[in-house]
């Protein structure tokens, strides 16, 4: 029988329990491991969580259906109506375990469309979501809400599996037949109450204000370098860089650089050195991971310093010398723009790099997981 009755779960409904059920254990297991697994196997870690994330939707998809359906049915009574602590309990269970279905992977996708490029869903239907600006700052309170929801999820999975255990083994009154074989348990009879829901909605407000509560705050300051003494003043400027990770184009950013510029506008020629603080890059939800030693290891190397000449190369300029990055030292060439009016000169530039020429991620030896290239830009504004 496909329908409900108030004495038990029909086929839809008994199908609908258990697909959901192998859907969430199979991707708390997921995420359990993904979380742990060390980040020099960064390769192994973001295919599990890409992994999590696609199996994360299927079970949200499938906990809508779930719910959908439900809406349309007759919803079994208690067993033992007359027990009305353990039905409360077992009803408020019930909403908190529905509320999760939902909350768990809608936080999720919200932290993963607030970033770029980490683990994607596998699917043809892109990344973001409509009114989800990409932020860290987004993404890092979606995650902790994220972790606090699952946690209530995994609770709510093992109160109600202790549930069903103790029906079947100490009770033995049916309940999990209902669910298993649809056969009838219990008189259908039992008086509908709001208590549970408001339970469970208490129990969600009080895991979220703990999320929010705890979520990482804006690490401490980072030490700046001081302003280079320079012929030309840096008033204005960026200094980015975009790098595939896994199919997607992720970009980031040094907040903290100088240079100190010398420059003849009249012969286009010149000298300039850059010294960019590392710890100040930021780059999404993986800036953590840029920052550690199999990247840029910023314990180990806090400066990287490019010394450059400048000359005129057709309608522009290249300025052209070694970059000091981590332990090596390799030949960077930048073509740029410029433009000097009344004394101000705004200077736009790109170069491509090879990662590898730094050792950088030396131990990603393919490109599926970071690319190879990587693209910077610079664009600064400096008065005489």
């Amino acid at each position: 029988m496909r329908q409900n009755t108030k004495a038990s779960y029909g086929s839809v409904a008994r199908s609908l329990h258990w697909l959901t059920a192998l859907i969430i254990l199979s991707n708390i297991a997921l995420g359990l491991w993904a979380e742990r697994i060390p980040l020099d196997q960064m390769a192994l870690k973001v295919q599990v969580f890409s992994f999590h994330k696609t199996l994360g939707l299927a079970a949200l998809v499938v906990a809508l259906v779930r719910i959908g359906w439900a809406l349309t049915q007759t919803r079994p009574a208690p067993v033992h109506p007359e027990r009305r602590l353990e039905t409360l309990l077992a009803e408020a269970v019930h909403w908190t375990l529905y509320g999760s279905m939902v909350l768990v992977p809608v936080t999720g996708w919200i932290e993963h469309a607030a970033t770029d490029g980490f683990a994607p869903i596998l699917w043809p239907l892109g990344q973001g979501l409509p009114l989800v600006p990409k932020s860290p700052a987004l993404a890092t309170v979606m995650a902790q809400v994220h972790h606090v929801f699952a946690f209530l999820l995994i609770g709510s999975v093992v109160l109600h599996v202790a549930g069903a255990i103790k029906h079947a083994v100490i009770d033995r009154d049916g309940v999990l037949g209902r669910m298993t074989r649809g056969v009838p348990a219990g008189r259908g009879i039992a008086a509908r109450h709001a208590l549970p829901a408001l339970v469970a909605v208490a129990v969600f407000g009080a895991g979220a204000a703990y999320a929010l509560a705890t979520a990482p705050r804006d690490a401490a300051p980072v030490a700046t370098l001081e302003q280079a003494e320079s012929e030309w003043q840096v008033t204005d400027g960026e200094l980015g860089f975009a790098v595939r990770q896994m199919g997607s184009t992720v970009t980031g950013s040094f907040a903290d650089w100088t240079a100190a510029i010398t420059f003849d506008p009249d012969s286009g020629t010149g000298a300039v050195t850059v010294t960019i603080n590392m710890d100040s890059v930021t780059i999404g939800t993986v800036t953590d991971q840029a920052k550690g030693a199999e990247f840029f290891d910023v314990a180990a190397h806090p400066t990287a310093v490019f010394e450059g000449t400048i000359r005129p190369e057709g309608a522009g300029y290249v300025a052209e010398g070694p970059l000091r990055l981590r332990d090596q030292q390799m030949p960077v060439t930048l073509p740029f723009d410029l433009t000097i009016t009344d004394g101000v000169a705004v200077m736009q530039g790109q170069a491509v790099m090879d990662r590898r020429d730094w050792q950088v991620g030396a131990g990603y030896a393919d490109e599926s997981t970071v690319g190879f290239q990587v693209d910077l830009t610079v664009a600064l504004t400096a008065t005489r």
